[in-house]
């Protein structure tokens, strides 16, 4: 079915549905082809119909945050891409500990702010990471030696016919920049964070020291989706990227970054072909120079 066609009944107000809508404008990578309907998710009841008239019409659903820690395809995204815009911050005191119930819209950085704000302490290290808590919560980010996985207390999510579900940290089955919402299909409505009460300058020295050290050692002057490549168990990725003399090697516009050997940057025009050939010749070098075979930590979505 047409996929206007099929959406043509949705009571959604129409400045949220756009097709043919250019990814690389929703992409921190500034690549990929047009999604064929992109759908801006403000309520959870919005969230439902589309599910529904999805269901019903046998049309592909696709979830997107912020785009980032997102390679998309050339050819773009067939079906439904949900930009999940669910917003909300809402902090209660309990006992000692703070609880703040955040929508999976919210920016990482914005809550920071915010805890920044109320001298709540414990999201200092993740205040850098350029992601929605939805995106956080699903591939466990972390930085700085903290991951999603030590502050979660409960996550809401509902699976694709629209019925609402609840699991705890313990059920979340977090890993190294993973967890069950990367092997099941749910999506991430809210989550519940479990904090503490900090002192502002203790919060606002960490927030500013990681902030410098991102800005020294990682490459945020390009387009990137962030650390290309996950850790190895037994050795670190951009290190072997670094000594197999690969800083600075590209496939068009797409270039191992100079200043951190684990980011591959868009210097432009970069197309998700070029770099994908560029990921593939470093995984080649590494597993021919020292038998280790690397993988990503970025995704890879849409037509090939």
């Amino acid at each position: 079915m047409d996929i206007k066609e099929a959406t043509k009944n949705l009571t959604i107000a129409k400045e949220k549905i756009s097709y043919q809508e250019e990814m690389k404008k929703h992409t921190t990578f500034q690549i990929g082809g047009p999604a064929e309907c992109m759908i801006r998710i403000e309520e959870k009841e919005e969230l439902k119909e589309v599910l529904e008239v999805a269901k019903r019409n046998n049309v592909p659903i696709t979830i997107l945050g912020n785009g980032s820690n997102l390679l998309v395809l050339d050819k773009g995204i067939k079906g439904i891409t949900l930009k999940i815009k669910l917003e909300k911050i809402k902090i209660q005191e309990k006992n000692e500990a703070i609880e703040i119930t955040v929508g999976s819209g919210e920016k990482l950085g914005k809550l920071a702010y915010k805890c920044l704000a109320e001298e709540i302490t414990g999201l200092e290290e993740l205040s850098g990471i350029p992601g929605t808590i939805g995106g956080a919560v699903r591939m466990n980010a972390g930085a700085h030696g903290k991951e999603m996985k030590d502050i979660i207390k409960t996550v809401k999510c509902m699976d694709y016919q629209g019925n609402e579900k609840e699991f705890t940290n313990e059920e979340l089955e977090f890993e190294y920049r993973t967890s069950r919402f990367k092997k099941e299909k749910y999506i991430i409505t809210e989550a519940t964070l479990k904090l503490q009460k900090g002192k502002k300058e203790e919060i606002k020295a960490k927030m500013e020291e990681y902030a410098t050290y991102r800005r020294e050692k990682q490459p945020i002057e390009y387009p990137s989706a962030g650390s290309t490549f996950k850790r190895g168990k037994d050795f670190i990725t951009a290190k072997l990227i670094d000594e197999s003399g690969l800083k600075g090697y590209s496939v068009g516009d797409a270039e191992v970054s100079t200043k951190h050997c684990g980011f591959v940057i868009n210097k432009g025009n970069a197309t998700a072909k070029e770099v994908l050939e560029l990921v593939n010749k470093i995984k080649e070098i590494i597993a021919q120079k020292y038998q280790k075979q690397i993988e990503l930590e970025i995704e890879v979505i849409g037509e090939k």
